[in-house]
């Protein structure tokens, strides 16, 4: 009778950890499938090979985050704005630290065709200084959903709910706060009204 409980129980586990397993948004094959940055067979867009920890334009992808200077977030040295620190991090399904797709680039949104309702998101976070004053910038950036439409350059909710103002086609801005020692501006520029949490789209 023992026995019979037990493979019961185990049954009603699987039944039960199934669906959820499904909604992972990795479901498509087993995790060992994917190969990971440690393997040092991934490389970056542009080409160089991953390692984990910091590299020398400021990512870490394996902590899905960038810390360094603005003029370094294309992987290329040097350029505009070298003067400002820029602070990003994302979720998985922005851009994960695997490839389980067998590109050797890290995915996006995968499973998906694209990041139309992935649930990706990122956020940025600027530092710097004008004439001796601190600013600083901050914004919160999300994939749309599936049922999203956009009516003068601002995204809503299929019962026409704003999200945010549309960015890079497909995301909408969230939320941004903007803070000047030099002309006093500072507080909230925009707030979603649909709301500025992650996890809702």
């Amino acid at each position: 009778m023992k026995k019979w409980s037990i493979l019961v129980a185990i049954l009603i586990l699987l039944l039960v950890a199934m669906p959820v397993m499904a909604k992972s948004g990795k479901a498509q094959g087993p995790k060992n499938t994917c190969a990971t940055i440690q393997s040092g067979e991934l490389l970056a867009s542009t080409g160089e090979t991953l390692t984990t920890g910091f590299d020398e334009f400021g990512y870490n992808y394996q902590a899905y985050m960038f810390n360094g200077r603005y003029c370094d977030y294309d992987r290329v040295l040097g350029g505009a704005y070298c003067d400002v620190n820029l602070i990003m991090k994302w979720n998985d399904a922005w851009l994960s630290n695997e490839d389980c797709d067998g590109d050797s680039l890290l995915d996006r949104h995968y499973g998906l065709g694209s990041y139309v309702d992935s649930g990706a998101w990122l956020t940025n976070h600027q530092r710097g200084v004008d004439n001796g004053k601190k600013w600083n910038y901050f914004t919160k950036i999300v994939a749309v959903p599936l049922d999203a439409n956009v009516v003068g350059g601002v995204w809503y909710n299929a019962d026409g709910t704003e999200i945010g103002s549309v960015i890079w086609g497909s995301f909408a801005t969230i939320m941004s706060v903007y803070n000047d020692q030099g002309t006093g501006d500072h507080g909230i520029e925009y707030l979603s009204p649909a709301g500025p949490g992650f996890g809702k789209y």
